[in-house]
């Protein structure tokens, strides 16, 4: 097993939290890595398979929904033979590595909400409300919203913590048409991915997705989904036989890291403490079983 805390290769490179990105040009090669934050810090412990899973499982997604909202994926690199890229990507590029198309980061992370869990149910017992959105009276934790709801935030450099927004916030950042396009599109995915992750004994509470801007056939600018799709670092994912609403709910997402980070007392900046190995092996078959159900087909490991 190759376990990757960053990728070096020579080509133009910006890193993100999890992800490394190479300029190809007019592509891009996205190289996840097996790094693994929380609470907006990256941590110095690194999660086996963590960046297949986000990569394959993306692709899964990106496939699944191009019909519903186009995207930026080109190809799964899946072999060391890539004549369309200047340079050699050796075994451990495999199955966590995507080449896609180039485009304009949207400036906002596009949150939608199905479930009333993490900061939303925080947020609701003190105001009643989740991102500023009025909700009903007596909703309890882990319950469905009576519809999913829209609840943009600011995208953060590394380092940087994102903030909630409302949506009037996001238009003045982006401008209406983008604004809207992002929220439909969003709706649009999330309705699609609940209804295919039940069919896996999943409920889909929330997730994130990233937006960018480029040119389509015609020509013309077109707003389509980027970075990543429902996977455990953008999505909470509980399981349908185990659900009580009433509670907090076991996900197959960073919760057990979260859970850990908080019992230690750690404030929550730079730098983040090493993971002791059993939150590893936890976070790990978390996010491979939330990918082998959700896709119905075996990981292929790195390396």
């Amino acid at each position: 097993m190759t376990v990757m805390m960053e990728s070096n290769l020579d080509l133009p490179k910006i890193s993100g939290k999890v992800r490394d990105i190479y300029d190809l040009g007019d592509r891009l090669l996205l190289v996840a890595t097996d790094r693994v934050s929380a609470f907006d810090v990256v941590l110095p412990t690194a999660i086996p398979d963590k960046g297949c899973v986000l990569t394959q499982m993306s692709a899964f997604w990106f496939n699944a929904t191009e019909t519903v909202v186009p995207n930026h994926m080109i190809r799964v690199i899946d072999s060391t033979d890539n004549p369309d890229i200047p340079v050699e990507l050796g075994p451990e590029y495999i199955g966590r590595s995507m080449l896609v198309k180039k485009c304009e980061p949207v400036k906002l992370e596009a949150i939608v909400r199905g479930y009333l869990a993490g900061s939303g149910w925080a947020e609701y017992q003190r105001d009643g409300t989740v991102c500023g959105i009025p909700l009903p009276a007596g909703l309890t934790e882990s319950e469905p919203l009576p519809n999913p709801i829209f609840t943009p935030s600011t995208k953060g450099e590394v380092g940087e913590h994102d903030e909630n927004i409302t949506y009037e916030q996001a238009v003045e950042i982006v401008g209406e048409d983008i604004a809207n396009t992002v929220k439909v599109r969003s709706m649009a995915l999330y309705t699609y991915g609940l209804s295919r992750v039940q069919e896996a004994g999943f409920f889909l509470a929330d997730t994130k997705f990233e937006f960018g801007v480029t040119r389509n056939d015609q020509g013309e600018d077109e707003v389509i989904l980027i970075d990543e799709a429902l996977t455990p670092d953008s999505s909470r994912f509980w399981d349908a036989e185990i659900y009580k609403p009433g509670q907090s709910q076991p996900s197959y997402d960073k919760q057990p890291l979260r859970d850990w980070l908080t019992s230690t007392g750690w404030d929550k900046e730079p730098p983040g403490p090493p993971l002791p190995d059993e939150v590893v092996e936890s976070i790990r078959s978390r996010y491979r079983t939330a990918f082998e159900r959700v896709s119905g087909r075996e990981l292929i490991s790195a390396g």
